[in-house]
């Protein structure tokens, strides 16, 4: 097994491992103990008291982070007529229809990491399911992806739109930046992430909800959230 680097080591050993941390105290702490020199992701990782395996247990949204996510996602948007040039106008990387259907199917491609559909284009998209369902692609009127507003469904992915879904072992993993972002910029987004995840609990979900907090960056070690330091936690 490679061991760790020097980074690393020192950035995990100014993490106490049983200590739970507030928002703010494990950002300026992830902040100050950076594992690479390049500018990193920052991840979150939620583990639920759900069992996704029951679909009234099955936790997914989305939502416009105050701050973006520091870069600007691909956008694949399937639509005709006035909504292709709507679509383009807005900022869309791709646009078309049968076309760019068939360059999925034959040809392999997937340089774009959101796709946005107008309900009329989805007896096309609905034949890529296989290639755009197992990576999260595929559009879903309840994220706002299916929609005849795909000027705003445009704007809102460039925005940093943020996209959750519980895996098949109870998490959930979602980035919220980077690590040269400023540390309240940081903390508000991952206050606004974990809200919605908050206010996402199904009414079936019983004990406790959330287990298990973690934030980290690309390549750094994780650093434990106490889930009741969180302002909408204490008031549920």
């Amino acid at each position: 097994m490679p061991k760790s680097g020097k980074r690393y080591r020192q950035a995990n050993e100014a993490i106490d491992p049983a200590k739970l941390y507030t928002l703010q105290d494990a950002m300026e702490l992830l902040k100050s103990a950076g594992a690479t020199k390049f500018d990193e992701s920052v991840d979150v990782a939620i583990n639920l008291g759900v069992d996704p395996r029951h679909a009234d247990q099955m936790v997914r949204g989305a939502i416009v982070l105050p701050h973006g996510i520091g870069k600007s996602a691909r956008i694949l948007v399937f639509a005709k007529g006035a909504k292709e040039k709507e679509a383009r106008d807005a900022g869309a990387d791709f646009v078309g229809a049968e076309d760019l259907a068939k360059k999925i199917q034959d040809e392999g491609w997937l340089d774009f990491e959101r796709v946005i559909a107008t309900p009329d284009m989805m007896g096309v998209v609905g034949r890529l399911g296989k290639v755009l369902g197992p990576r999260g692609l595929m559009p879903n009127p309840k994220l706002g992806t299916v929609t005849m507003d795909v000027a705003n469904a445009v704007r809102e992915q460039k925005a940093g739109k943020v996209e959750y879904r519980v895996d098949k072992a109870g998490i959930i993993h979602a980035v919220i930046g980077k690590r040269s972002f400023d540390t309240q910029k940081l903390v508000d987004n991952a206050a606004a992430l974990l809200g919605a995840v908050l206010r996402a609990k199904p009414a079936s979900a019983k004990g406790i909800y959330m287990k298990k907090i973690s934030i980290s960056t690309t390549m750094g070690p994780g650093i434990r959230i106490d889930p009741q330091s969180l302002p909408e936690a204490q008031a549920a």
